[in-house]
């Protein structure tokens, strides 16, 4: 048992394809209609809910006779594009029973990753939420590429959870909770801070529909306490499953957060990027960011690796190849080839357009 969770004003609830299809691969409307029944109860209480919901590529596969996931991307894409509209046409049926609303939402990691549709995504989920809808999410696996994908729902849930700023992440699949494989070969029921000890008791996933595992869902679990969002980990198919963990009674683990989180851009800064290339920086200027808090310039750094644009995440590297913050360069990699090392009035002279100076402005920064 966990301990009794305060009220929430908000949550996710991830349901994995394991849980959502049959063994051949059928949607299984019953435990959707069940799911929905335990939501609008949830909802009648004040609580705003979004689902991420896997099971697109899983309907797909049926539809096309397929036993195994596809290892080909344009296969895997089209799996996506026809079992997506079959899943969010049962997520909406079984919603209109108790007159909820749904509202598809397709995602790649492009639209959490870069800010200007981040803050977009995270406008209209707020007002879906507002409008008392329920957000329907999942991955645009129809267009998805590697540079592009989350790599599993667990792992955009838990930056959904972190966007919109749930109180809770509820990981529903068929893992029973994190089992101590290392030890006791029992369920761990609460975990105060994730470390690698716990760590290493995940495992994967041998499904052949689904992606991740124990691992991804550690991972996810990682990113959400940090946002403050309590995380619970559990057996989809046990009845009221979703009200018995809000109510502190589910069987399961739970992920404590974390205490106050860190400033929003900042947690974006650290858990939605994938830099495009490093910075590096002298003693110095390694000083002024760790010690004093300051912005990085253009006489601090030392050399850069990649090509990127300003407006970029980058990592900052130290002389002994620690990367030790991450932040928003202001310099395309073509400019800053020009500037190493020159000085604010060098740089106005070069640059006399651009309205800051500094490579990293410490309002873009954050140590890791």
């Amino acid at each position: 048992m966990h301990p009794t969770p305060k009220k929430a004003k908000r949550i996710v609830i991830k349901l994995g394809t394991g849980i959502l299809t049959t063994e051949s691969g059928e949607i299984n409307a019953s435990y959707i209609s069940n799911i929905c029944q335990q939501i609008a109860e949830i909802k009648k209480a004040g609580t705003d809910v979004l689902v991420v919901s896997s099971g697109s590529v899983g309907l797909g596969m049926a539809e096309l006779g397929l036993t195994n996931r596809p290892g080909d991307s344009v296969k895997l894409q089209a799996c996506a594009a026809i079992g997506q509209s079959n899943l969010i046409q049962t997520w909406r049926q079984a919603f209109s029973e108790f007159g909820i609303t749904v509202a598809q939402i397709l995602l790649t990691h492009d639209d959490l990753r870069i800010r200007s549709r981040y803050i977009s995504v995270k406008s209209t989920l707020d007002h879906l939420l507002n409008q008392g809808i329920v957000p329907v999410i999942n991955e645009n696996d129809t267009v998805s590429t590697e540079e592009v994908k989350f790599g599993d729902n667990d792992l955009l849930s838990a930056m959904v959870a972190s966007q919109t700023e749930s109180d809770y992440l509820l990981i529903l699949s068929t893992a029973p909770g994190l089992i101590d494989h290392t030890s006791t070969g029992k369920i761990v029921p609460v975990i105060s801070k994730i470390t690698p000890q716990i760590e290493a008791m995940a495992g994967g996933t041998a499904s052949a529909t689904a992606v991740g595992g124990m691992i991804t869902k550690i991972e996810a679990a990682k990113l959400a306490v940090k946002a403050n969002c309590g995380v619970f980990i559990s057996e989809g198919t046990i009845e009221n499953i979703i009200l018995n963990l809000l109510a502190g009674k589910g069987p399961g683990t739970f992920f404590v957060p974390e205490g106050l989180p860190m400033e929003a851009k900042k947690h974006w800064l650290t858990y939605f990027q994938r830099p495009s290339g490093n910075l590096h920086v002298d003693e110095g200027a390694f000083i002024a960011l760790t010690a004093k808090g300051k912005s990085l310039l253009a006489s601090g750094l030392i050399k850069t690796e990649g090509t990127f644009s300003s407006g970029d995440i980058l990592d900052l590297v130290s002389l002994e190849g620690e990367t030790f913050a991450r932040g928003q360069v202001q310099f395309s990699s073509d400019e800053i080839k020009q500037i190493i090392g020159k000085s604010t009035d060098e740089i106005k002279q070069l640059f006399p357009d651009k309205a800051r100076r500094e490579i990293v402005h410490r309002n873009s920064l954050v140590l890791l």
